[in-house]
């Protein structure tokens, strides 16, 4: 099942409490690829500049990364720097250079169109909205979003919420999208507004699914070695539409457990500078780090004789 990716690949500047990078490839749509690609074909409809670097172009070719829809403009490639805080949570932009990406306008080779799953990450509104335009009968549609649309371009996002299936976003977005602080509240208010499914981006303390019968709360990998955090949500979600993309469902059940793939995924992805540690992760490595996270968030409790001792009424 092809999955068709639509967002930014840049260059990126990284300074954190363990080290720093320049100029290392990275962006939303570059991000979720590496991240989608060991479950299913992937595709990305980007731009870059005459700067990108040659080998980047041999290793998506190498992980069968279809880049027929990425352009190469005549300026330099999209650039942002930034710097982590001793919480990396807390993250600190210093400089962004918009370069070729600020012309941007996407187009989807004929022979995409016909993607299964779209996703449609952290762009304007309304380049978002162009590219879907361009598809034929999707099965499944995903976005992505931030803090500036939802100030600056609301009746744009709402008609793409309006349109999508699923929709990606943290807890700080779904709050000033709702005006609600109550993150249960938030999230089944941003179902409201369109999509069918909603997931709550929660960093380390994990995800959040609303659009069954009561949300689904699952906590992040635990992770001892935190380098890099940047691009773990959008490899988060390219791990979650690769497993239903690969599992071919998009039932409850399969969102569910997604979010855990999701979180294996992101757990790689931090774990090295840029996307390094993505372009060699295999199948078999996932599906051991979701075993053991699939042990550790499981457990029994006996209802019955909880049941029961409620009424003998025992404390």
């Amino acid at each position: 099942m092809k999955i068709l990716v639509m967002g930014s690949v840049a260059l990126d500047s990284v300074k954190a409490p363990t080290g720093s990078v320049r100029d290392t490839v990275g962006g939303s749509a570059f991000y979720f690829a590496h991240g989608a690609r060991p479950f299913a074909s992937t595709a990305v409809v980007s731009i870059v500049g005459k700067d990108f670097p040659q080998s980047e172009f041999q290793d998506m070719d190498a992980l069968g990364i279809d880049r027929t829809g990425l352009a190469v403009g005549e300026g330099d490639t999209f650039r942002w720097e930034g710097r982590y805080l001793q919480d990396m949570n807390v993250r600190e932009t210093i400089k962004t250079e918009l370069n070729v990406l600020e012309e941007f306008v996407p187009f989807v080779p004929e022979h995409l169109r016909k993607a299964k799953i779209v996703f449609l990450a952290n762009m304007e509104p309304e380049t978002q909205l162009a590219v879907l335009d361009q598809m034929k009968r999707p099965w499944l549609t995903a976005c992505d979003t931030m803090n500036l649309w939802i100030e600056h371009h609301r009746d744009r996002l709402l008609e793409l919420l309006g349109r999508v299936d699923l929709f990606f976003l943290n807890d700080e977005e779904a709050r000033m999208l709702t005006g609600k602080n109550s993150l249960v509240a938030a999230g089944k208010a941003v179902r409201e507004l369109g999509p069918q499914w909603v997931v709550l981006k929660r960093g380390e303390h994990g995800s959040m699914l609303f659009g069954g019968g009561n949300p689904f709360v699952l906590s992040a990998f635990p992770t001892t070695s935190v380098q890099d955090p940047t691009g773990a949500g959008d490899s988060f979600a390219g791990g979650c539409l690769g497993y239903l993309a690969w599992r071919g469902s998009d039932s409850e059940e399969s969102l569910r457990a997604s979010l855990a793939v999701g979180g294996v995924v992101a757990s790689f992805t931090v774990e090295e500078f840029g996307a390094n540690r993505l372009k060699g992760l295999t199948l078999e490595e996932i599906a051991g780090r979701a075993k053991a996270f699939a042990e550790m968030t499981s457990f029994a409790v006996d209802w019955y004789s909880l049941q029961e001792g409620i009424g003998k009424g025992s404390s």
